[in-house]
């Protein structure tokens, strides 16, 4: 085992609440469920910044992906010219936009823009495990309530296959997901769950030591902490919002949508655990494939 059962557990049960609180919001997100043409029609509320790009199916795809891949590129362009400073300020617009799009499901858009800033400069400037920790949950649950109402089901599983294909290369041919960690060790933050394997631990450090990327989810076997990347909790989460409308669509009433689409997070967090059991020390290894793979497998046992 990677780490320590006490720290593995602690990791996986963090994973768990951000796929069930994003789950729980995605479905308070819900405005009504009506029908168009004798066909059952999911309606989401509108987030606090407004209304989301008007695009579905290979449109959202494309949308996603090339919006990933400008991300990338100039997070790359940052760490080229060392403009930590820079990379430091849009990671916390970066919080706070994707936290107020959670929060602003169950309370007033005005309440979640103030709560949600100070989290964000708190998270970024004095860095704690459970500010860290508390702000990652709902920052993905923010990112699923933007992009959930984008997709239909064969397009998120396409997107899935993407990103599993991308996270291959990224860990084990280019490698720029090791040059991106490092970057957010110099700026002091970085994007992703961590449990420290001791008091002293910091979020950089725990960066520092493992050189994981944001969708990386082994560290080193020396590492202070054991971390695990934002986009392996932020996809599943997606796939699974999805899932959750494609039901509704299907006939399944919302409570029973969320509850089906569970199966999906206790698939998913089986695969998560097995990457950590059987991952040898001081090697990376891409999540999202072994991920997708239990994102897969829960919506076979679903459709079934």
């Amino acid at each position: 085992m990677k780490h320590p059962v006490s720290v593995t557990a602690l990791l996986v049960a963090l994973f768990i609440a951000a796929q069930v609180i994003g789950l729980v919001l995605l479905a308070l997100d819900i405005k009504a469920i009506s029908e168009t043409d004798g066909e059952r029609v999911v309606e989401h509320q509108q987030v606090v910044f407004g209304e989301r790009p008007d695009t579905e199916g290979l449109q959202s795809f494309l949308y996603l992906s090339v919006g990933i891949a400008i991300g990338t590129a100039l997070v790359l362009l940052l760490i080229r010219f060392q403009a930590y400073s820079i990379w430091k300020a849009w990671f916390l617009f970066a919080v706070w936009f994707s936290m107020t799009m959670a929060l602003g499901v169950i309370m007033p858009a005005a309440a979640a823009l103030i709560i949600c800033l100070i989290i964000a400069v708190w998270k970024v400037y004095w860095p704690n495990p459970l500010v860290h920790n508390g702000a990652e949950i709902f920052m993905y649950a923010g990112i699923a309530v933007l992009i959930v109402p984008l997709f239909n089901l064969f397009w998120i599983i396409m997107l899935l296959l993407a990103v599993s294909v991308y996270d291959v290369i990224a860990v084990w041919y280019s490698k720029h997901m090791v040059t991106m960690a490092q970057a957010q060790t110099k700026s002091n933050v970085f994007a992703g769950l961590y449990v420290p394997k001791n008091s002293k631990s910091k979020p950089a450090e725990a960066v520092t030591r493992t050189q994981a990327g944001p969708t990386q989810a082994i560290p080193a076997s020396k590492g202070s902490a054991a971390i695990l990347g934002g986009g392996d909790i932020a996809f599943p989460l997606i796939f699974s919002g999805v899932v959750m409308d494609w039901l509704i669509i299907s006939g399944s009433s919302m409570r029973g949508a969320l509850f089906e689409t569970l199966i999906i997070t206790a698939t998913t967090t089986l695969a998560l655990v097995g990457l950590f059991y059987y991952a040898k020390k001081d090697k990376f290894y891409p999540a999202m494939p072994f991920l997708t793979a239990g994102c897969l497998l829960g919506l076979a046992i679903v459709a079934l």
